[in-house]
């Protein structure tokens, strides 16, 4: 039975968007860097009863991230949606970070998408249903998070040059770009995040959205958006 695969499967967005796909009773595969981050989210979805298979891979690791897929696949078939939700997440500003630095953030938050969308992307397109949805963030960068900055800014595009390659062929690609830090109880909760998601995955055809924003009017300020993923050192 097809389902739902969530990379950067993390203890904020992540793991709401498993749980609310979950509780449609959709098998769930997770993909994470750490198995501590695997064992809690997979405790959370659990509860729900539906079949749920844990998968370590490091989103920069073309193989290891395409082994991951293939497995989930193995395990459910041709994904019904799939969800790129891995970043790293850092404060740095223009000048501060290496080169190697930006080119390792850069791997994690738009290589890997790509990789993930190359590989899913083509059999959901041949079945002619599915949805690739991208957590993005910053409408509007900022000084303070270049390197994430730069990575958002690469995914929304990311997401138009999907929705043009499989968005003919019934494949919606879309993203959520979140304005604000993730915390639950707040006007970022990930749960209330998490509805977007859902919302993407079963609006008709006639209706597709390609970018969803979730913010805050009433916040003015330079918070940074939070995706799942630790931040990682260059």
């Amino acid at each position: 039975m097809p389902g739902a695969v969530i990379i950067g499967a993390g203890p904020g967005i992540g793991r709401s968007v498993a749980r609310r796909f979950a509780r449609e009773g959709l098998p769930i595969a997770l993909i994470a860097r750490t198995t501590g981050t695997l064992t809690d989210v997979t405790e959370a979805v659990s509860s729900f009863g539906v079949p749920v298979v844990s998968l370590t891979a490091d989103s920069a690791d073309e193989t290891a991230l395409r082994a991951a897929l293939d497995t989930a696949a193995e395990e459910f078939g041709i994904p019904d949606v799939v969800v790129y939700n891995a970043a790293i997440i850092q404060p740095d500003r223009i000048g501060e970070l290496s080169g190697r630095g930006h080119l390792d953030a850069w791997a994690v938050n738009v290589v890997g998408a790509i990789t993930a969308a190359a590989h899913a992307a083509p059999a959901m397109a041949r079945r002619g249903s599915g949805s690739f949805i991208i957590t993005g963030g910053m409408p509007e960068p900022k000084p303070q998070y270049v390197s994430l900055s730069l990575g958002k800014a690469g995914v929304r595009t990311l997401v138009a040059l999907l929705d043009q390659e499989y968005g003919p062929s019934g494949v919606h690609v879309a993203g959520v770009t979140v304005d604000g830090p993730v915390a639950a109880g707040t006007a970022f909760d990930p749960d209330d995040i998490a509805e977007h998601y859902w919302r993407l995955h079963t609006q008709p055809r006639h209706r597709w959205q390609r970018e969803v924003l979730h913010s805050d009017p009433g916040v003015i300020g330079d918070e940074a958006v939070a995706d799942d993923s630790a931040p990682v050192s260059p």
